[in-house]
């Protein structure tokens, strides 16, 4: 008799699990991918990251000043004081006004060559903030499946504590009449114990999953489902995979464009070992202490070329020049590097899809060979 009370405290607890899986949420889902635009648009990672972009942006119009002109005003205000033989002072106040212009009309290929590295080093920027952009999404995204996932292990547990709950309960009343030892009680007590703490374990995971998921997405998660779309968009085999990250992923791109800004910097550092040609002009007024009743004006102007040779900078342009060579073949091996990083990550991260795929197969096939397992137990109660 208590035999087929176990079995029946069984399928009721199995019974209120498949009740309960089935039931649709009353409330509106929240999809993955709203919570993956919640995150794009709020994410404090991802305004940083665009926040250091706009300041990168502000390189290449400081590297276009070269090619404008540079005008200045000033206003001087004073005092003179002489004084001359046989005696004779004069004192009087003076002021001046002036404008003057310099523009550089050859600086050694150095302004073009730092507007190509500057907008270098902005497309690097740009891959690095997709870059960021895809860390972060992915962050999200697996924030909003580890709320699912250990939500639903809670679940689980608490599904089992409340059958082996009824085991304990079993295993007393047959201890009770006789049909059962103190040790099948101990044993029913221990697995009980032992589902409390697994609970108690998913409880806390939940509460950490969605601290996570608040902390990435920015709010607290509500209604979440599980259904995405996202299977249509991966690579149908390993290597159309490997050939989308060399070719497509950011890091790469980035470290490449940091190639070319390396080389424009070579150049850049190099022209100042070459000749500088500049217009200066210069427009002056100038009130001074008069000599007879009424103020003197003196009015000048003035316009040179100036040609400026370096013939010995004591080697600090030598010194910078093989530096930024050196800094050139750092950001070629760091390419290199972020490739084969891409390349393992690729490999890596596929292995993981299909072991995933496999793993969801296989829990599939059990979840029908319990299914036709209860089913059978079901007729025999019958």
């Amino acid at each position: 008799m208590f035999k087929v009370n176990r079995t029946g405290s069984w399928l009721i607890a199995a019974a209120i699990s498949v009740a309960a899986a089935g039931v649709p949420a009353t409330a509106r889902s929240q999809s993955i991918g709203e919570a993956l635009g919640q995150a794009y648009s709020a994410n404090p990672t991802l305004n940083a990251a665009r926040a250091a972009l706009r300041s990168v942006n502000e390189s290449v119009p400081q590297a276009l000043s070269g090619w404008r002109p540079q005008i200045f005003g000033r206003f001087d205000v004073g005092s003179q004081y002489s004084k001359s033989d046989p005696g004779r002072a004069r004192y009087g106040n003076t002021a001046s006004v002036g404008l003057s212009l310099s523009q550089a009309l050859f600086r050694g290929f150095r302004t073009v060559n730092s507007v190509r590295q500057a907008e270098a080093v902005v497309r690097a920027e740009r891959e690095s903030l997709r870059a960021t952009e895809q860390s972060v999404l992915l962050q999200a995204a697996t924030a909003y499946m580890d709320v699912i996932s250990n939500t639903a292990i809670v679940s689980l547990r608490r599904s089992s504590l409340t059958f082996l709950a009824e085991q304990v309960r079993a295993a007393d009343d047959r201890f009770e009449v006789g049909e059962g030892t103190r040790t099948d009680v101990s044993q029913a007590r221990a697995r009980f114990s032992e589902a409390q703490s697994e609970l108690n374990l998913a409880l806390a995971n939940v509460n950490s999953s969605r601290a996570i998921y608040r902390q990435i997405i920015g709010s607290d998660p509500k209604s979440l489902s599980a259904r995405t779309t996202v299977y249509r968009q991966l690579p149908r085999n390993l290597d159309l995979a490997l050939k989308a990250g060399a070719s497509n992923h950011p890091s790469i791109l980035s470290a490449q464009h940091l190639v070319d800004a390396g080389t424009f910097g070579v150049k850049t550092v190099e022209g100042e070992l070459l000749p500088t040609v500049t217009l200066e002009a210069d427009m002056q007024r100038q009130w001074s202490p008069p000599s007879s009743p009424g103020a003197d004006t003196v009015d000048s102007a003035s316009i040179f070329g100036r040609v400026s040779i370096p013939l010995y900078q004591g080697g600090a342009v030598s010194s910078r020049v093989r530096q930024a060579k050196e800094d050139l073949g750092q950001t070629r091996i760091q390419l290199d590097v972020a490739r084969d990083q891409i390349r393992a990550s690729v490999v890596s991260a596929w292995g993981q899809y299909q072991a995933a795929e496999a793993s969801i197969q296989a829990a599939q096939d059990a979840v029908s060979a319990n299914q036709l397992a209860l089913e059978g137990v079901i007729e025999e109660q019958r």
